[in-house]
């Protein structure tokens, strides 16, 4: 994959939301939360005809879906995914989302409450690049996917890939299908090997169901 694939007609992607992209199907039923500026939405709405909704916490980032002509309200994962319906969407997304919530596990019960299937990315606390800055610098690590200071960062609950299937494993869901992306954006080849994707993937995409 290209660092910068081209999604759709007019459209480009990053390389982690064009992965996201490929799993949803057309014409599905999708919240994306923490949807930032849209641009994924966007793409689902425009190319893959999706019914689309957003919920986004930074007000900025609303009036800009808004202007994109999205369906997008302000919301905060940890406390607005109560009030939706179970079942209410196809497919629920959190992208790059999970590690700055509260409680990630009832985010992700949630999740699985209120959407058939789940997506969700994050960025690998595992890889060897941030273990080479722990052992030489004895400090924490700031790279691409994580590119803030400690005292001014909003991830709060720092997660490795071995992390997030032990999660998965505790709120008994499925995993349907997974990515693992480099920092370049390339995917990594082949099928899950959780002690290499935890080394060497820069971000990691689950899809999952309830059992």
């Amino acid at each position: 994959m290209n660092a910068s694939p081209k999604a759709g007609p007019g459209i480009a992607l990053r390389p982690d939301l064009a992965a996201i992209a490929a799993m949803i199907p057309p014409s599905t039923r999708v919240l994306d939360i923490g949807c930032g500026d849209g641009a994924l939405l966007e793409y689902l709405v425009r190319v893959k005809g999706v019914d689309g909704r957003g919920l986004e916490l930074i007000q900025q980032n609303v009036n800009q879906c808004v202007a994109r002509g999205l369906s997008v309200v302000q919301g905060d994962a940890d406390h607005d995914l109560a009030t939706y319906p179970d079942g209410a969407f196809d497919y629920v997304i959190l992208s790059q989302t999970l590690q700055a919530t509260h409680n990630p596990r009832i985010v992700l019960e949630q999740l699985l409450r209120i959407g058939r299937k789940v997506v969700v990315s994050f960025p690998n606390f595992g890889n060897w690049r941030i273990r080479r800055q722990f052992l030489l610098k004895g400090r924490m690590p700031i790279t691409e996917e994580l590119p803030y200071s400690w005292y001014d960062t909003p991830n709060i609950h720092f997660c490795t890939v071995r992390d997030f299937m032990n999660l998965v494993g505790d709120v008994d869901a499925h995993v349907e299908k997974a990515v693992a992306l480099r920092g370049d954006g390339r995917v990594m080849n082949g099928a899950m090997r959780l002690r290499l994707w935890n080394a060497f993937a820069d971000q990691a995409i689950f899809l999952l169901s309830k059992r």
